[in-house]
């Protein structure tokens, strides 16, 4: 019989399991994929822009995002997951600094993009994580994020699946809570406050549940590596789909 591993963010330890990390792993097709989109309505010129990435954890959507041209600050506030991102920049010229998302100590107007990325589904300060993106953003800078709804289907998989069920619980007890869910439309209102423009929101969602509770499993017990994990999963945005669970967006800060 397989024993279950041990639940560890931000560690590669053995028989740990990071759920940090699946979820970045899970996420990036989609995330890149919607950044080549926003890129695109932006007129964002990457090989002579400077993008920054909140809650970078170990930096793949940050070197992500230098493979398209940018030159990328990546920020996170734990030191461990800092570590791992350096670890594995192998030349991307990324650089990496600890630093929580309410207080990120760079220059006012520096950014063309900031992706906000594994930080507003769990912060207890959204205005504060805003506002202090909108600062960083130069005018018309865009800011792109990721996050999870507050619905009832997201609660059982959020609350349920990833932190509470046995055989698919892949994050610590208290990561998710139901109040720092929020809905497109309360962002909508905090990105008015910080003075960013709501521009889009786009579903996205694993192409069948199934496959997402077989790769959680299969984490879970050790049985599914990295590299396996994102084709079973197999994300796809839905860009007129209601986000019943997770959804992509994006803000243009005003001048």
């Amino acid at each position: 019989m397989i024993s279950a591993q041990h639940i560890a963010l931000d560690s590669d330890a053995s028989g740990a399991v990071d759920g940090r990390h699946i979820r970045a792993l899970t996420l990036q097709s989609v995330r890149m994929e919607y950044l080549c989109r926003v890129i695109g309505e932006s007129n964002l010129a990457p090989a002579a822009g400077r993008a920054l990435v909140v809650g970078s954890g170990r930096g793949l959507l940050a070197r992500g995002l230098a493979g398209l041209g940018f030159e990328v600050v990546a920020a996170d506030p734990s030191p461990a997951a800092t570590t791992l991102a350096r670890n594995a920049d192998e030349g991307r010229g990324v650089t990496y600094r600890t630093t929580p998302a309410e207080h990120l100590d760079l220059p006012e107007s520096s950014f063309d993009l900031v992706y906000c990325a594994d930080t507003l589904e769990i912060t207890e300060r959204p205005d504060a994580v805003l506002a202090e993106a909108a600062r960083v953003l130069r005018p018309g800078g865009a800011f792109v994020y990721d996050t999870v709804n507050r619905t009832l289907v997201s609660r059982l998989i959020y609350l349920g699946a990833f932190q509470a069920f046995p055989g698919t619980r892949i994050m610590p007890r208290g990561r998710y809570a139901a109040q720092r869910l929020r809905r497109p439309v309360e962002l909508a209102e905090a990105f008015n406050r910080a003075g960013l423009s709501a521009k889009d929101v786009s579903a996205f969602k694993p192409r069948d549940a199934r496959d997402l509770v077989r790769a959680t499993r299969g984490c879970r017990r050790g049985t599914v590596t990295d590299g396996q994990l994102p084709e079973l999963v197999g994300m796809v945005i839905e860009p007129d789909g209601s986000p019943l669970v997770t959804y992509l967006g994006y803000a243009i800060r005003r001048a």
